[in-house]
């Protein structure tokens, strides 16, 4: 099949390669336009980019650049932004989503997911419309959630994702007759910096779910320390917010409970065990205090 390819980060790369691999003819590949990152501030491309330079195919910024291709459909995966109900009535896509719709409708499914302690997530292979996420879905696949990282997680979905949308690309019968989406909708609403500050009000299961988001930081004493991996731990006795150091474990005292840090990352140091962390810092657990 002659195909469009819209996608921008590293798990859309996945069905990039998946469908190429498959046989199916990739004439464009859009994504977002390269952004600048790190302390040089140097342009740095999409890793769908990446990819589709790798293999040899056309990459645009712009989708006014569908126009005039002699295109059977399109294909999203995580684009990275609205696609105009113009440029779908010219043109049919798939979506390949990161959850089990309508649940999750949105820019961050798979971290909502976790957060919420759902079970199960998954894949929907869905034809696109201009509303966010309502389209009829195609296929579904499930995954279980356990107690996986994001990173973990979204690779996992990556590949199924992949599996499912050339599943659906092959059967005529699967790509005719699209299901309407059934259930209560749930929106997963763009994360921001405060997502992944843990604080003493938290429940320990809460702060090990964003620990699992792989973005997670607490300030000690004020200062920023990241929270790399951390473990349930038993109750402690010491009160919300308080530090508490015994036989070299190193845990943070929150509401109904404490979770002890295995791996940190501090402000302008590299990762390291929470133990090393702690003696090098020289803090008193007497009087040191998280928030």
């Amino acid at each position: 099949m002659r195909l469009a390819f819209l996608g921008t980060p590293g798990p859309a790369v996945a069905s990039l390669r998946a469908l190429v691999e498959a046989g199916h003819e990739v004439a464009i590949v859009i994504t977002r336009p390269d952004r600048r990152r790190g302390r040089g501030n140097e342009l740095s491309a999409s890793p769908v980019k990446v990819a589709a330079l790798d293999l040899g195919l056309l990459v645009s910024h712009d989708l006014a650049d569908l126009e005039g291709l002699d295109l059977e459909r399109g294909v999203v995966v995580a684009y990275g932004a609205l696609i105009e109900g113009s440029v779908l009535e010219r043109l049919a896509m798939l979506n390949v989503h990161f959850s089990l719709l309508p649940r999750w409708r949105g820019a961050a499914p798979v971290e909502r997911a976790i957060l919420a302690g759902d079970e199960v997530t998954g894949v929907a292979v869905m034809s696109l419309e201009e509303a966010l996420d309502t389209g009829p879905v195609h296929l579904e696949r499930t995954l279980a959630v356990d107690e996986k990282s994001v990173s973990t997680l979204m690779h996992e979905l990556a590949e199924l994702g992949a599996k499912a949308l050339l599943e659906v690309l092959s059967s005529p019968e699967l790509l005719a007759n699209p299901r309407a989406q059934v259930g209560e909708a749930t929106y997963a609403k763009k994360l921001t910096s405060e997502t992944f500050h843990l604080v003493p009000s938290m429940e320990p299961v809460m702060l090990l779910r964003i620990v699992r988001l792989e973005r997670a930081f607490t300030l000690v004493n004020d200062r920023r320390l990241r929270i790399l991996r951390a473990h349930a731990t038993t109750s402690s006795s010491h009160d919300a917010g308080s530090m508490d150091v015994s036989n070299g474990t190193i845990s943070l005292v929150s509401t109904n409970g404490a979770v002890a840090l295995d791996e940190v990352h501090p402000e302008g140091s590299t990762p390291m065990a929470a133990s090393s962390w702690w003696a090098g810092a020289r803090l008193d657990g007497a009087v040191t205090r998280w928030s």
